[in-house]
């Protein structure tokens, strides 16, 4: 049973891991032991039209344990991960103004990072620029957005992911905007915090992982999935649904595939996003792993933490 601390520093308790892993279930089981509240770190879970497609915890879930920055914006806003960075710690200061402990969960590695580290002061964007840059792009393709980079900014076009047009659009962005290049703004630096960060990665074998994937994608479909990507269809230009579940039942929408086969699809992106989740939190040498069934070895691990952190408080 877990023990009540009587006075430790503020702590902030990261739950990471891949999609379908089961982060919801064992965050909750977490925050009830611990009194504590939780915070979304899922970059679509953010946007109240994308329920089921992003698996946002029930209602009963989220009357169980209250949670912060879920369902809170439009995909019509602009969003990204310095917003969400100021809005999280505004939540933890909150938090941490009568609580010793909160969670963040969620399968964003950025969002997380966002959170612990503190992401660059990029400076505002002319909106007027992101939608000449947007049609641009809609128009002219991949092929368009290498040659601006390229000229505009050498340095950042070659360590880019240029698969990645979201990351390339706001590097333009910048550019533009300020004349001068993104990478220039890119330094590195971790932000100080005034809270302490405890960091758990969930995982699975790989067929386990797999198989819970599939079936969520089923259950999602069950519970209407299909309805709710035709409602939010009209607004498939919007960057917020270029979003696994959502996408691939759009190019159905299109013709361009079965029903059948868009189903596939999502499972198949799926995995793969559960992969690159994977592979980015694996780089974070103070994650330590758990299975989702080892709440109880997790619980250990966070308290024999506090008692340290404690400790050095003595």
């Amino acid at each position: 049973m877990f023990k009540q601390p009587t006075m430790f520093s503020k702590c902030l308790i990261v739950l990471a891991g891949p999609t379908a892993v089961g982060k919801t279930t064992v965050a909750i089981e977490l925050a009830k032991k611990l009194h504590a509240e939780i915070i979304n770190a899922d970059s679509r879970q953010v946007y109240r039209e994308m329920k089921i497609g992003t698996a946002v915890p029930s209602d009963s879930q989220l009357e169980g344990v209250r949670h912060h920055l879920i369902g809170h914006r439009s995909i019509r806003d602009y969003y990204n991960a310095s917003v969400y960075e100021n809005e999280a710690l505004q939540v933890l200061d909150q938090l941490f103004s009568h609580a010793d402990r909160a969670i963040l969960t969620g399968g964003s590695g950025l969002y997380i990072d966002a959170v612990c580290s503190g992401i660059d002061d990029i400076p505002s964007v002319d909106p007027q620029v992101r939608e000449k840059l947007r049609v641009a792009f809609e128009k002219y393709g991949m092929e368009y957005l290498h040659d601006a980079l390229r000229k505009a900014d050498p340095g950042y076009f070659m360590r880019v992911d240029q698969n990645n047009p979201k990351r390339m659009l706001k590097a333009l962005e910048v550019c533009e905007t300020t004349g001068h290049p993104y990478s220039s703004y890119l330094t590195g630096r971790a932000k100080s915090r005034n809270f302490r960060i405890l960091k758990v990665g969930l995982d699975l074998p790989r067929a386990e992982l797999h198989d819970r994937i599939n079936r969520r994608v089923d259950e999602m479909i069950h519970a209407g999935l299909l309805e709710e990507a035709k409602e939010l269809y009209p607004y498939n230009g919007a960057n917020a649904l270029n979003t696994v579940g959502y996408k691939e039942l759009f190019n159905y929408f299109d013709g361009r595939c079965s029903l059948d086969e868009a189903v596939e699809q999502i499972k198949g992106h799926s995995r793969q996003y559960a992969r690159r989740q994977l592979t980015w939190f694996r780089k974070d040498t103070g994650m330590v792993w758990f299975e989702p069934s080892q709440t109880g070895a997790i619980l250990n691990w966070i308290e024999q933490n506090l008692e340290k952190i404690n400790n050095e408080q003595d």
